[in-house]
């Protein structure tokens, strides 16, 4: 099984939360494809039946991103690329940071949602959600994680998301509930 990326921490994480060493990237060569749908789990579909059509294999995908409640739910499907450049990571927390920068502590809501798809290359696809909210920090705190990671607090906890271990950030976010969600569903359609 494929899992639709290139990106060697999120296959870490992903494998830890499906419990499936089996899982692999994206092989090269593959290509990328446009990621223009205005959903999460749009963008996952298009990525898991690119690859699927590419490969011919079982392909898991997966879309996610940071929503601030006073920013109307931005940066949304843009999180990866707000600051204009995919994958900036320092830019885009620094921007996000400067955007909020006026913003009372009361009015720093925000949500992780995570959508994560099964694509077969017959056609057959499954699609789970999940998220994680919580506080946008002033700071950012920790050196785990990756994106938005250091600035945001998970409701119920001290810790940023990158102060947390691997372990306990799996058991709360977005991603986890989201990959939890579809291996329980590939279980009950005996896919899993």
């Amino acid at each position: 099984m494929i899992l639709a990326s290139r990106n060697a921490h999120k296959l870490g994480e992903v494998r830890q939360i499906l419990g499936r060493d089996d899982l692999e990237l994206s092989p090269d060569g593959v290509g990328d494809p446009v990621e223009d749908d205005v959903t999460f789990a749009g963008n996952a579909l298009i990525k898991a039946r690119f690859v699927a059509e590419r490969t011919g294999s079982a392909v898991i995908a997966d879309d996610s991103g940071l929503c601030v409640d006073v920013l109307g739910g931005a940066p949304g499907v843009f999180s990866a690329r707000w600051a204009g450049r995919h994958g900036a990571d320092v830019e885009n927390l620094e921007l996000l940071l400067n955007q909020l920068a006026d913003v009372r502590d009361e009015h720093r809501a925000a949500k992780f949602v995570c959508a994560a798809v099964y694509v077969e290359p017959g056609g057959r696809e499954v699609i789970a959600t999940g998220t994680m909210r919580g506080q946008l920090l002033r700071e950012p705190r920790g050196e785990g994680g990756f994106g938005y990671d250091p600035i945001f607090l998970p409701d119920g906890h001290e810790l940023s998301a990158a102060e947390l271990s691997a372990e306990q950030k799996n058991a709360i976010s977005h991603r986890g509930h989201a990959f939890r969600a579809l291996r329980a569903e590939l279980d009950r359609l005996g896919l899993g």
